[in-house]
């Protein structure tokens, strides 16, 4: 999760670019001192993510006076009329802040749904489901948050944070065994070495090289198995490309250790919730 600071920061932003010069219909039509109480409601079944860490920040950046009555815990599952968050205070702020906080916590809350729902189809294989580098730009760290609370974990956070040599690497240098030559007199001895393998020869050369990490990109489920009976647990196997809800079970049961969906965070579809205020 990112830390209290820069958080608020960027919240500040995005109420900067939503508020623009002012709320042209709210400030005509409320006095600044009249306040009110709205309740933020789940409108489907879904895993809440930002709700308290972002959303009400949201709200606190916009006025601190106004009061968070009560929150929905981040991983909770709520039904669809479950009130997730309840504020008051002054009635133009509340709104002024409502559609970036609904933004944020529609967007993460659903990516913490779809995260569940791949979590839950591979219980109670020894396997995890991870994310990717395929975030929003600004985005990243709310966002692979939000897969931890859906029950996922993170993969790289950026290029710095690991190395993953993929097919354009080992296209442009020559061969898998060129890479991991060129690489291992220059990363720290603490540092894991992955590899994109997509034919059972490249799961070979990698073996051969001694890699950490074997990427099966975009194999099919009997080249996967015939991968896992090779490797025989000599490198952590990641299975990535295409996967999606119906197939994540078959590539579980092959045996790899970790499988990498994308759609996590670049497809999660945004869940529906609403903000209402109470007569």
């Amino acid at each position: 999760m990112m830390e209290r600071t820069p958080l608020r920061q960027a919240i500040a932003a995005y109420l900067a670019e939503d508020i623009g010069g002012g709320d042209l219909t709210t400030e005509a039509i409320f006095q600044p001192d009249q306040t009110g109480e709205a309740v933020l409601v789940a409108k489907e079944s879904l895993v809440c993510a930002g709700i308290r860490p972002v959303a009400t920040e949201v709200f606190l950046v916009q006025n601190p006076g106004i009061k968070i009555v009560s929150v929905k815990e981040e991983g909770t599952r709520a039904a669809a009329g479950d009130v997730l968050l309840t504020i008051r205070g002054p009635v133009v702020d509340l709104f002024k802040a409502e559609r970036v906080a609904l933004n944020l916590a529609r967007h993460l809350s659903g990516i913490a749904t779809l995260t569940s729902r791949f979590v839950d189809k591979v219980k109670p294989l020894p396997v995890r489901i991870i994310d990717t580098r395929k975030t929003t730009p600004g985005l990243r760290t709310l966002e692979k948050y939000a897969v931890r609370v859906g029950g996922g974990f993170n993969h790289r956070y950026n290029l710095a944070d690991g190395v993953l040599v993929k097919d354009n690497h080992i296209a442009a240098c020559g061969s898998i065994q060129e890479a991991v030559q060129r690489l291992r007199p220059l990363i720290p001895h603490t540092l894991k070495i992955e590899v994109e393998a997509a034919t059972i020869q490249q799961v070979r050369d990698c073996l051969s090289c001694g890699v950490d990490i074997i990427m099966l990109d975009n194999m099919g489920i009997p080249t996967m198995r015939e991968a896992v009976i090779l490797v025989r647990g000599r490198a952590l196997l990641e299975a990535s490309g295409g996967v999606t809800l119906d197939t994540v079970r078959q590539i579980a049961e092959t045996g790899v250790d970790l499988i990498s969906v994308g759609s996590l965070t670049h497809s999660a579809p945004a869940v529906d919730i609403s903000m209402q205020f109470k007569q």
